[in-house]
């Protein structure tokens, strides 16, 4: 079963459009949904949640369509998390755990107290006085609490420290060791999402570039560098981008279509992205 299906999804905003994006995330994976600011991520993510309405295409979550009224049902079993967290600025931790238990059916104070623990949270402290990492760490703490199936996050990792990061991306991945949850993560930093996705979608200005197992990606892309003379001698079939630098060119290729006397280079899940998002030169 897929707990996300995208079918053709496209959204018009003057001078943007979102076009034609189509995409599933099994259930129990992690997918990461990768794009620079303005590439149409969040846009993406609010058509999901039927925040907004698409020009054309359809939306499933959890097996049922947006538009429907059991959607709204469906709402209980996700949690989401956006890059900034909205809750009133005079309430503190516990103060919340009291508002979200009468909007969650399946809320669990034992959860909620325990991840306010496990991210050293403070009770009393009123939301106006945390700091970024504490808002976020607060927000996932919600979102994790009413024991939802699927976790839909807007840069939930952005602006935060290394050691902040890590230890979330861990709190996902203990969250997917149950095969019938999933997780939709929306980031910018692609070092993050290396670590923890086992699928990879890339938007950039508005459509889908790629979208494919993280894995099969890494086997697949590898970057070479050569001299203008050695660039002649690759297959064009193999060339996806090509970058020409101070020493000769970068080359962005599909390993299979080139022989064993091309060096390559230890190629990032970062490379392949920026080379796919830049062009050639």
């Amino acid at each position: 079963m897929n707990s996300i299906e995208v079918k053709n999804i496209t959204k018009s905003f003057g001078d943007f459009i979102l076009k034609d994006i189509s995409f599933n995330l099994p259930s129990g994976a992690i997918m990461g949904l990768v794009g620079e600011n303005g590439a149409g991520k969040s846009t993406t993510i609010n058509l999901i949640m039927n925040s907004i309405k698409p020009d054309s295409g359809e939306v499933s979550v959890l097996g049922v369509s947006n538009l429907s009224k059991e959607f709204t049902d469906a709402k209980q079993e996700i949690g989401v998390v956006l890059d900034e967290a909205y809750f009133p600025e005079v309430l503190n931790a516990k103060n919340i755990n009291n508002i979200m238990k009468l909007i969650y059916k399946n809320w669990s104070d034992d959860l909620y107290f325990g991840y306010i623990k496990k991210f050293s949270l403070p009770l009393d402290k009123k939301f106006k006085d945390f700091s970024r990492g504490m808002k976020m760490k607060l927000s996932i703490a919600v979102a994790l609490s009413h024991n939802p199936r699927l976790l839909i996050l807007d840069e939930a990792t952005s602006g935060l420290d290394p050691m902040v990061r890590d230890e979330i991306l861990d709190v996902f991945n203990d969250f997917t060791r149950n095969e019938d949850h999933s997780i939709l993560l929306s980031s910018h930093i692609i070092s993050d999402l290396e670590k923890i996705c086992d699928y990879i979608c890339f938007i950039h200005k508005g459509k889908l570039i790629l979208c494919e197992e993280k894995d099969l990606l890494l086997e697949k892309y590898a970057v070479i560098k050569l001299s203008e003379e050695n660039l002649q001698e690759l297959p064009k079939s193999s060339i996806v981008r090509k970058m020409r630098t101070s020493f000769g060119y970068e080359v962005l290729v599909k390993k299979d279509k080139i022989n064993s006397a091309f060096r390559i280079e230890h190629t990032s899940l970062e490379d392949i992205i920026l080379f796919m998002a830049k062009e050639d030169k």
